[in-house]
């Protein structure tokens, strides 16, 4: 079941996505596989640290993964604040379909992407994770940013992982939203959920 991390009613959390990179932008799945931010992706990561600055930010934490942790600089850096890694926060492990395309996950495992259009949430990558997998660390992740004692914390992982951040959070229909890299969730207690963006 999904859960609030405090008991706090004034605890605000922001959920940011790394910016665009180069995988993203030819449809390669990464997991925890990396590649480097595209110049948009550096673009988006600048924009959302303007967003956010004055949303009153006390701690950035973010993803150990690269893509995730060069957009937590940039906002951090214009922020002021140092950006704290938790393992936790990385990407839902795809496993055996890291860096591929999805003709070739069709080539190489006929049929499983519908198996898993059916069972999302229970569905387990090929030497991967699932997302039950990742709901696990989502806690886990939310707990330790709990236990640091801040009011506004910026979040930057993923967008699978991101989902269930937003699960834990007590977003009912978490599975089923999408975080372009130029929009910022703004989850307050209660699971009130707003979506910031600089896009036009």
């Amino acid at each position: 079941m999904a859960r609030n991390p405090s008991n706090s009613p004034s605890l605000t959390v922001y959920l940011a996505r790394h910016g665009q990179t180069e995988w993203n932008a030819t449809g390669r799945r990464q997991g925890r596989l990396d590649s480097p931010l595209t110049a948009l992706g550096l673009q988006q990561a600048g924009q959302n640290a303007e967003l956010l600055s004055g949303e009153g930010i006390d701690a950035v934490f973010a993803s150990p993964l690269g893509r995730a942790g060069r957009t937590a600089s940039i906002i951090g850096s214009t922020l002021g604040l140092t950006v704290t890694v938790l393992d936790e926060l990385s990407e839902i492990d795809h496993g055996l379909w890291s860096g591929l395309t999805s003709g070739e996950i069709d080539a190489g495992w006929p049929g499983q992407r519908g198996v898993r259009e059916r069972d999302k949430f229970g569905f387990r990558f090929p030497c991967g994770e699932s997302y039950a997998d990742g709901d696990v660390r989502a806690g886990r992740a939310l707990a330790e940013v709990a236990r640091a004692g801040v009011r506004r914390p910026l979040l930057v992982s993923h967008e699978m992982i991101g989902r269930m951040l937003l699960r834990q959070l007590g977003v009912p229909d978490a599975l089923g939203t999408r975080q372009p890299s130029d929009v910022v969730y703004r989850v307050q207690t209660g699971a009130t959920v707003e979506r910031l963006t600089s896009a036009n």
